[in-house]
């Protein structure tokens, strides 16, 4: 288990724990939360011991192998499959091992490495490491692109795949949502609940939160506080407890007045001094209980718009895409949409299937390849862009780039553009004193998103074009964004992996794929059904691909042993017994040959195992199907029956695979 016992932690001057304590039992899935600052990554370094404690005692058991995502951006020319497979460091052991053994041409130790590697997962190290990599969004056809093809938000998925990939007691996780969209999160969260390790993660998402966590973890006021139950839990027990120490706070305050009143009122007098002085000594005994302090809110809103064209605009007979070279790639084809006043619309759809693309030609920042793109009298656009903070001039201040927008718009109605009024607009966006002057390339993520989001409510926009606009964001803005969304009076279009944003926000869904867009005809839970049941698929269609890639490997396998079967044959003669020498190379050959086989023994026991559990499952969903049912039950049932039938045949296509492939090892002498 994790230990921290009293434990004082600071960075430079700064107090972030103060005599602390808290225990994290193994297993156990914990959510971090706190405010910006409060300590929570520092936390995280003490975790990984890049910290220490400035006093008590922190304990972790030694033996515990951690796991964590790399801040550093990966710069290397690695495929993406060898990258992330890089991250079992385990195997990268057990090979360095063998590697020593062949050079001492110790045989024994060869066989023992050879064990061991099979124990390891050495046999199916590629397929896991590939299907986490298509898990997080890659296309089959990137497995073995180069690492540094990818952009920065790709190769940072790929650190993730990395700390997945290894085997860990420990898996910590610092904001690990902010490069993905909903599909690969979906995936991530399904990958987390089967994670048999302690896990820590901070995050500002409360539905991934909710979905991964059973314990929570607050840092307040330099305090760690534990909660059992996720972060929906721990808001309704923590609002719970502030209740209760309000309502405390307030009885002990009126006990403080009564004696105090007693104490002014009769301390002067010889007959009532004694009693007095009973209730000073009252009073100071009392441990005081310390008054609610509410964390400061933050809220905004957008303008009511200047005017509403209703449609905002409409889209007929459009090809959606880009150029490249002087040649057309299109991504959506044939889309006749329109957009009314009043619309709350959000864009689902798995990676690379055209969301983006979609927002981009609505804003005007790509022209739609063909077609016609009409806009409303009068449309406004505020557009967020996930690449949005990049635009921004790292050496200006917000003040600066308020004084820019207003040149290049003009002020907008009901807008004043002298300085101190857009100094008190910056100040409702948490931008106050000396804040407005500091430079946008020493600020956070979340505070360029917050002056993006002022620049935005200045122009008044009529239609909001919203993609990935919470990555930087903590819980308080999200929530802030979500109350100021739900009164805006024009039209949103939402691209976001943030779902209690989606849910807060649209009441309808567009669905980009398959080079098409149409309505979504379910709510956000039946496309969490739906991209979990995608997921499936291309794992797989992985584990496929690598059976059929594994039948010349276990060949060239046999090939191998046989050489060392005919050299001891040639080597014995009728007459004479065999030498030292031959007995030694016999033994290696059986070991080696034994090395092999048992993975694939493994790989048939456990498929054995899991399609006895599937044919119990298969006969009991007949059974029940066989018997009189509502109509949704047996939907439901005949649903769960085909997944079955799917994951059996499956199941059956790798047996087959691994029993041939192990016949052909056995069939060597």
């Amino acid at each position: 288990m994790i230990q921290l016992k009293n434990v004082t932690l600071r960075r430079s001057a700064k107090v972030l724990l103060d005599a602390a304590s808290v225990t994290l039992n193994p297993g156990e899935k914990v959510g971090l939360v706190g405010r910006n600052g409060a300590g929570k990554s520092s936390l995280f370094a003490l975790f990984n011991g890049t910290l220490h404690e400035d006093g008590g005692d922190f304990s972790m058991p030694k033996q515990w192998r951690l796991a964590q995502v790399s801040q550093n951006m990966p710069e290397t020319e690695e495929s993406a499959t060898d990258f992330v497979l890089g991250g079992d460091t385990r195997l990268a052991e057990l090979r360095d091992v063998l590697h020593a053994a062949e050079l001492s041409e110790d045989g024994m130790a060869m066989a023992h490495a050879h064990v061991d590697l099979a124990d390891a997962g050495e046999h199916d190290a590629v397929p896991r490491a590939q299907s986490l990599i298509l898990g997080l969004g890659f296309k089959s056809s990137e497995l073995d692109q180069p690492v540094n093809s990818f952009s920065g938000g790709w190769r940072m998925r790929l650190q993730l795949a990395r700390a997945l990939m290894c085997p860990s007691d420990l898996l910590i996780l610092d904001e690990p949502t902010n490069h993905l969209d909903l599909d690969a999160l979906v995936w991530l969260e399904a990958w987390l609940k089967r994670y048999i390790g302690t896990m820590i993660v901070i995050s500002h998402d409360r539905e991934f939160l909710d979905a991964v966590t059973d314990v929570t973890l607050h840092i307040d006021h330099a305090k760690l506080n534990r909660y059992g139950g996720n972060y929906s839990s721990f808001e309704t027990l923590r609002s719970q407890q502030l209740e209760l120490q309000q309502a405390s706070f307030s009885k002990q305050q009126d006990k403080i007045a009564h004696l105090q009143k007693f104490i002014d009122r009769f301390k002067a007098k010889a007959s009532k001094a004694k009693q007095a002085q009973s209730r000073v000594k009252a009073l100071e005994r009392m441990e005081k209980i310390a008054p609610v302090l509410a964390d400061a809110d933050f809220t905004f809103e957008f303008k009511e718009p200047v005017n509403l064209p209703n449609p905002m605009l409409a889209i007929s007979n459009a090809n959606l895409g880009y150029t490249v070279d002087g040649s057309e790639k299109v991504i959506v084809r044939n889309v006749n949409k329109s957009v009314l006043a009043g619309q709350r619309i959000g864009i689902l759809g798995a990676n690379g299937q055209g969301k983006s693309t979609l927002v981009k030609t609505i804003a005007r920042s790509i022209k739609a390849l063909s077609g016609e793109l009409t806009e409303g009298k009068g449309l406004n656009i505020g557009y967020f862009a996930q690449q949005e903070l990049d635009v921004l001039h790292p050496d200006d201040n917000p003040l600066e780039h308020m004084i820019r927008l207003v040149k290049e718009l003009g002020a907008t109605p009901g807008q004043s553009s002298r300085e101190q009024d857009l100094r008190n607009f910056l100040g409702t966006f948490n931008f106050t004193g000396d804040m407005v002057k500091q430079s946008v390339g020493s600020m956070s993520g979340g505070e360029k998103a917050r002056l993006v989001l002022a620049m935005i409510v200045w122009q008044r926009p009529n239609l909001l074009l919203l993609d990935e606009p919470t990555n930087h964001l903590d819980l308080a803005t999200r929530e802030a964004l979500s109350m100021a969304l739900n009164e805006f009076e024009g039209t949103v279009i939402l691209v976001s992996h943030d779902r209690a944003l989606l849910r807060a926000v649209c009441d309808e869904f567009w669905l980009v794929g398959r080079g098409e867009i149409k309505p979504f005809d379910g709510d956000l839970d039946d496309y969490q059904k739906y991209l979990l049941e995608e997921s499936k698929r291309l794992r797989e269609e992985a584990k496929a691909n690598d059976v059929a890639a594994n039948a010349p490997v276990a060949s060239a396998a046999i090939q191998v042993l046989k050489p060392v079967a005919t050299q001891t044959t040639k080597a014995k003669t009728p007459t004479a017994n065999r030498t030292a020498e031959q007995k030694k190379k016999d033994a290696l050959h059986r070991q080696q040959k034994s090395a092999l086989e048992k993975p694939l023994k493994k790989s048939i026991e456990q498929a054995d195992q899991k399609m006895s559990e599937l044919q119990a499952d298969k006969l009991a969903l007949e059974n029940r199907l066989a018997t009189p049912l509502p109509p949704s039950e047996i939907v439901e049932a005949g649903k769960q029956l085909n997944a079955v039938n799917s994951a059996l045949a499956s199941l059956e296509a790798q047996w087959l695979a691994w029993s041939e492939e192990l016949e052909r090892l056995q069939q060597v002498a």
